[in-house]
């Protein structure tokens, strides 16, 4: 099955030797997706497109394969590449700017979790650290399912460094919120997930919750009944055990406190599981389930998944797929209705929580901020400051008012940032701002003698090409003597050629 992690809030426990009541009025249920961050193409989360994709859970980090006690994205990105390659700060920042949050999730299916491959407890805590910091996150996500389920050892090692890690944060006056996700059946954990949970409790970690993987159930399933009935069958399950287990601590949790506990999260149209769908209706009952019961979080698998499938698949598909749900939503995504009459709110640290290897003002740009005065300097760009009339094909980057857009296809003389009716008109994908440390990648290049090299005696009319070393330029406008690439007065006559793919 798909994995999904945990959500959001945190409700502290009281580790004591006596039963202590805990009867405070429960709060309100929250939302957050999961979306698969290295997946492509890549899903825009810097730009979300309402409250209920505003705050998301960022999926999966996972040990390096040679490496264990290094943290990579997906088992293919250093938190370094993924901010080069994946452009993963920039988009956090955008996020945030907007007012949206992120929470990090570690472990899922594929992949090895880092507690199962790191044996050093000191090097795991860092290992986590460092993600935690690199992104200034309040909340994350284990995600532990497959042969980490079982490892002991590797859970013990896990819950120390998550305590060690929690607590490093409180030191810093600040919190960290620490969501299990776990997979349910209709019964509840099975005996390695309430295993996992006894491990954190035992030793001393504040779990904010336990998130149910509501999702692939593989039995307690029936072709007339509606999924959401399984789903809410397991989430009643959870929540008794989740009260067992806080009581195996010395702690009492009433009914709204346990459910202030506990995380729903569906895996949205088809399953993994050919007969097994969860449609609209099923996330209507959801989000009623949990508006009533005061469930802790909500979420899905995922937002990557949550649009109609396009041509040449069909709407309605039995096979999973990684960008659609294989099911007709009308309308209506998933996101929106289970996350109905909910706050989407992830806690937030309490000083600038832009990522700590990039760090931004709290003035950073929203998508309709950037005015016409702004100016672009190109020893601070990442990438080149767009021309009016340079030719750009789909994926390329540009600096336009101090953020970073990159093209949907070909385009050329539409600026970034152009007001239209309907996002899908313009070229341009916002990516997210400039950031402070930025500085300009390398220009684009081809082979030797793909054009004839700049000379500053020869004459050269509009349209022509040349070489300066590798990098490849065009004619604006008539010129002799200006060096591409370098700042004239009235603007330089030579444009950046920007190849093709495959050129």
């Amino acid at each position: 099955m798909l994995a999904c992690t945990g959500l959001l809030g945190w409700a502290g426990y009281a580790a004591v030797a006596s039963v202590v009541s805990q009867t405070e009025k429960t709060g309100p249920s929250t939302f957050a997706g999961y979306v698969d961050a290295t997946l492509t193409p890549t899903y825009s989360y810097g730009t979300p497109a309402g409250p209920a994709q505003s705050n998301v859970i960022l999926s999966f980090v996972v040990a390096d394969p040679t490496s264990g006690c290094t943290p990579l994205w997906g088992g293919a990105y250093t938190l370094d590449a993924a901010a080069d390659e994946l452009e993963m700060d920039r988009r956090i920042t955008q996020l945030r700017s907007t007012g949206g949050d992120v929470r990090v999730s570690f472990g899922g299916q594929a992949g090895t979790e880092l507690a199962a491959a790191c044996t050093d407890v000191s090097a795991l805590e860092d290992a986590y650290q460092s993600v935690v910091d690199r992104y200034q996150v309040a909340s994350i996500d284990l995600d532990i399912e497959g042969a980490s389920l079982a490892d002991s050892e590797g859970g013990a090692r896990r819950a120390t460094a998550i305590k060690a890690v929690q607590d490093n944060a409180i030191a810093d006056g600040q919190q960290l919120a620490v969501w299990l996700t776990l997979p349910v059946a209709t019964s509840g954990l099975t005996a390695d997930g309430i295993a996992v949970v006894d491990q954190m409790l035992d030793q001393g970690v504040d779990l904010a919750g336990v998130n149910g993987m509501t999702m692939d159930f593989n039995s307690g399933v029936s072709p007339t009944a509606p999924y959401s009935d399984a789903v809410l069958e397991a989430a009643n399950s959870l929540h008794v055990q989740v009260s067992d287990a806080y009581r195996r601590i010395g702690t009492k949790l009433d009914s709204p406190r346990a459910w202030e506990k506990v995380g729903i999260t569906p895996m949205i149209g088809q399953n993994d599981v050919a007969g097994e769908v969860f449609t609209i209706e099923d996330a209507q009952v959801v989000n009623e389930f949990a508006r009533e019961h005061g469930v802790g979080q909500l979420s899905m698998w995922s937002l990557n998944r949550d649009a109609e499938c396009q041509s040449p698949l069909p709407k309605i598909i039995t096979v999973v797929q990684n960008t659609c749900s294989g099911v007709d939503q009308g309308s209506q995504s998933f996101a929106e209705v289970l996350a109905a009459d909910l706050p989407n709110v992830l806690p937030t640290k309490d000083e600038d929580s832009s990522p700590s290897a990039a760090p931004t003002s709290s003035a950073a740009p929203s998508p309709t901020s950037a005015s016409g005065d702004e100016v672009d300097d190109p020893a601070h760009s990442p990438f080149p400051i767009w021309d009016p009339l340079g030719d750009y094909p789909g994926g390329t980057k540009i600096v336009w008012h101090k953020n970073v857009y990159e093209a949907r296809y070909w385009t050329s003389g539409m600026a970034p940032g152009t007001p239209v009716a309907n996002p899908d008109d313009s070229p341009w994908t916002l990516v997210g701002p400039v950031l402070p440390g930025d500085t300009p990648a390398p220009l684009p290049t081809l082979a030797p003698g793909s054009y004839p090299q700049w000379n500053e005696t020869e004459k050269y009319t509009t349209g022509t090409r040349v070489q300066l070393g590798n990098v490849p330029y065009e004619a604006k406008w008539w010129s002799q003597g200006q060096e591409p690439g370098v700042p004239a007065a009235g603007g330089s006559p030579w444009v950046l050629i920007t190849p093709a793919e495959g050129e």
